[in-house]
């Protein structure tokens, strides 16, 4: 082992669940910057490594100190202060003013702000007011020290520390001292095994039963956001036996307690054979959903007085068209019953029948509701209705400081008949809170495509509800003579039938769906970049930022959605004038993700903005979403990823003027029909596939969809 110290320049790359970080370091003595490869636990540019670990030489990017160990220390050198501080440690410093005050106070500089900050004063641009901001945030640095003195001495770096102080206060030490797994459940990034690292630093003991319920809970989490409502408790005990090599009696018992507790439900009554254990929140919303939905159905309405003959001719006259046999049966069961499933692929009619259906429903009834579960979502059903679409979060009135959706069984909603689009994409939690705020006297019609990829968030809810067989369902199946000149549409439906598309229509002349047959990961990658950079701008007029999207199957590897962010930031957006927060760099123009719901800021995971704005001094940055800006403080940029690539599944509900989907072998894990049906769909102007077709026909061929527990289906019978 060798010892290395120096101090961090740039965060090149860090991945908060394992803590692999890359950086480049600044080394007293070196020339250039070092490459230092290891887990770090993300620590901020500025600070000041001490490494054991050994040098190693990567085949591509050259010499590499790769990292065993390190801890992280504040700079002494009057450059490292100034990086360090300007590093937007401390609100109200930026980089300019970080050179004013080390120009003026050097090696001092630490200790004058700790005790004489009124000689700041004597800096150009600083006056009382940021005086008072700067000294706020350098006392709660204080305490953020403290707190990162305590966690460092357990293996924590500086940017987890106050993650941990946000969270906690000034209790942060008290509370992970005396429970550090809370951290896994309380901490976003911080997972159960990051916690369990730090509470065997703290001395906890393996066989602790305070382990053992942190690691039930955290496996059940787990499992809920990989789409389970509930898991059978004998798999669930196994899976959590496994990850804390403990033996299965503390498990049980961890299981026990939590259920007298009620921090977690065990259903026995529902799924006898072997309990379903729920996390209370998704019981609530599974359970009541069904209660709700069951109402609806057996509420009787107000008859819309209308013929049904007459209705028909009537929606055909308003919209100049004839409605297929099919888009007939949805328009007459819109009539005839409470409850109401249309589904079908793209091209199948299902805005025409939208619009049919208002055509009739809207004139005799008090009031109609359209909404989605995305923003996108909603503004296309309002540009095809021409009627005012609400996102869901924004139907329901949901209010974070009045704590929830305002919308409730208390104050329901005001309507007769309520239309929900892309309803594949709402999961139980969303569905119960809907389902609660309509009044069981209205109509319910919901429209969404069954073989696109199920919700981000628990459940299946379109598919559970179709198999309960308790209310009516349309499937539209024709494709309309305009959506068959469409090879994106054509080939969807292909896919979507088991058949692999015609790869060949693209060859010979101007198409909208290509196939570029690229084996090597490396050459897809740099196919990928020329595409987006020089040949779809310069052949179909789209620019690279506002009409281009990346989709790809998986998070990691050469064409996944970190590394081809990294790539595409820096051909398409090549600042130097970046924010780097949590191993990622932010620049003004970036386009960026929101990753969680955020009610406060009314900005929902999977929504798409621009960054316009960063400013260094208030530590704030500002994203501007469709029509609105939205401002974030540096300590939430966690909420932000870059977004010139997203995962298929973040892309549901949204259409893109023209997708680019890298398909290789490498995704093998993820190569499903209904994820490549869903790619393809997002697609207006234009597809572009790049890979294998190895891997088309293993997706295509692949119609196993991974099994998600739910009693929903089961519950509404």
């Amino acid at each position: 082992m060798e010892e290395l110290q120096g101090q961090i320049e740039k965060i090149t790359f860090s991945d908060e669940e394992s803590g692999f970080t890359i950086a480049r370091v600044k080394v007293p003595g070196a020339r250039e910057t070092v490459t230092c490869v290891g887990s770090m636990s993300n620590p901020l540019p500025g600070e000041v490594l001490t490494m054991q670990g050994e040098w190693t030489t990567h085949p591509r990017y050259g010499r590499q100190f790769r990292i065993d160990t390190c801890r992280t220390t504040t700079p002494s050198s009057v450059q490292g202060i100034q990086k360090y501080l300007g590093s937007g440690l401390i609100k109200g410093i930026g980089p300019v003013m970080s050179r004013r005050i080390v120009g003026e106070f050097g090696k001092d500089t630490l200790d004058i702000i700790e005790n004489d900050i009124e000689r700041l004063l004597d800096i150009p641009g600083i006056g009382e007011h940021r005086i008072r901001v700067i000294e706020r945030a350098w006392n709660d640095q204080k305490e953020i020290r403290s707190v990162m003195i305590f966690l460092q001495g357990h293996g924590v770096s500086s940017a987890w520390a106050a993650r941990i102080f946000k969270q906690y206060g000034n209790e942060a030490i008290k509370l992970v001292g005396e429970n550090p797994y809370r951290l896994a459940m309380d901490i976003m990034g911080i997972g159960f095994l990051t916690a369990d690292k730090i509470a065997e630093n703290m001395g906890f003991a393996k066989d602790s039963p305070r382990r053992a319920e942190a690691g039930v809970l955290y496996v059940l989490n787990q499992l809920t956001e990989q789409g389970h409502v509930f898991y059978p408790g004998s798999l669930l005990a196994r899976e959590a036996c496994s990850i804390l090599g403990v033996e299965p009696y503390l498990v049980e018992a961890a299981m026990v307690k939590l259920s007298h507790e009620k921090r977690l439900i065990i259903d026995s009554a529902t799924s006898p054979g072997d309990p379903a254990v729920y996390l209370p929140p998704l019981y609530q919303a599974e359970t009541q959903a069904a209660e709700s939905m069951k109402l609806l159905l057996g509420t009787p309405r107000k008859a819309l007085r209308v013929n049904p003959g007459k209705a028909l001719t009537s929606a055909q006259k308003a919209l100049s068209i004839k409605l297929a046999p099919k888009q007939v049966q949805a328009l007459q069961s819109s009539i005839e019953n409470k409850v109401l499933v249309i589904t079908g692929g793209p091209g199948t009619g299902k805005t025409t029948i939208l619009k049919a259906i208002l055509n009739i429903h809207a004139p005799r009834t008090a009031k109609v509701l359209l909404a989605a579960p995305t923003g996108r979502a909603a503004k296309k059903l309002s540009e095809a209705t021409g009627r005012e679409a609400k996102t869901i979060h924004r139907l329901l009135e949901f209010n974070g400081r009045k704590g929830g959706f305002q919308r409730n069984s208390d104050t329901p909603l005001e309507c007769d008949t309520l239309i929900v689009d892309e309803t594949s994409m709402i999961d139980i939690v969303l569905l119960h809170h809907l389902l609660k705020a309509l009044p069981s006297g209205a109509t319910l019609i919901m429209v969404g495509d069954m073989n696109q990829l199920p919700s981000v968030g628990p459940g299946m809810v379109l598919r559970d509800i179709i198999d309960s067989g308790t209310v009516p369902v349309v499937e539209l199946n024709e494709i309309f003579r305009q959506a068959r000149e469409s090879s994106i549409i054509v080939n969807a439906h292909r896919i979507n039938q088991g058949d692999l598309p015609d790869i060949e229509a693209g060859r010979d002349g101007l198409s909208d769906f290509y196939f570029i047959e690229q084996e090597d990961p490396e050459k897809a990658l740099e196919t990928l970049i020329r595409l987006v950079m020089e040949r779809i701008p310069a052949r179909f007029g789209l620019h690279p930022l506002d009409d281009i999207q990346i989709l790809s199957p998986m998070n990691r590897g050469t064409l996944g959605v970190a590394n081809l962010n990294r790539e595409l930031q820096n051909v398409l957006n090549p600042r130097e004038d970046g924010v780097s927060r949590a191993g990622r760099e932010f620049r003004i123009d970036d386009k960026v993700m929101q990753i969680t719901n955020n009610y406060d800021k009314e900005v929902f995971n999977g929504d798409i903005g621009r960054i316009t704005t960063i400013k260094r001094d208030e530590q704030e940055l500002r994203v501007l979403f469709d029509d609105r800006l939205i401002a974030y403080e540096y300590a939430e940029l966690d909420e932000l990823v870059p977004a010139y690539a997203v995962t298929v599944h973040k892309s549901q509900g949204s259409e893109y003027p023209a997708v680019v989907i890298p398909l290789l072998t490498q995704h093998y894990m993820m190569l499903q029909r209904n994820l490549l049906y869903t790619a393809v769909t997002r697609g207006r102007k234009l597809v572009v596939l790049i890979g294998t077709k190895k891997a088309l026909a293993i997706a295509v061929r692949n119609n196993h969809t991974e099994l998600r527990h739910s009693l929903f289906s089961s519950r509404l019978q």
